[in-house]
């Protein structure tokens, strides 16, 4: 570990110290059934538009793994950054019919 990561501790004159990172710690992948997934139509600049998978709980790599799967299931493109899923287009109805298909526990959101 690098030591320009140790925040609060100049000095100590014990020798058994242990400095302890206060790291987040990724939360564990609820199970399907347990998920609370909302499904948004966001507009983006230049008349985009794009679906937006919110409040999924657990590992970036299994948010990476769904949303592989959820591209392929609408035949589009998109991508996972910021706890979120974007699909280009709106596939709102789609997505929400392989995620119920799934066990997932969703439904749609906004206006």
């Amino acid at each position: 570990m690098s030591k320009k990561n140790r925040t609060g501790v100049v000095y100590s004159t014990n020798p058994d110290f242990d400095y302890q990172a206060d790291e987040p710690s990724e939360a564990e992948t609820l199970p399907p059934a347990q998920q609370n997934l909302k499904i948004w139509l966001v507009k983006l600049g230049g008349n985009k538009v794009v679906t937006a998978v919110r409040g999924f709980v657990g590992t970036n790599a299994d948010l990476a793994e769904l949303g592989k799967q959820l591209k392929a299931a609408c035949g589009a493109g998109g991508s996972t950054k910021d706890d979120e899923i974007l699909i280009q287009g709106d596939h709102r109805d789609k997505i929400l019919a392989w995620l119920t298909s799934k066990n997932y526990k969703a439904k749609k959101a906004g206006g």
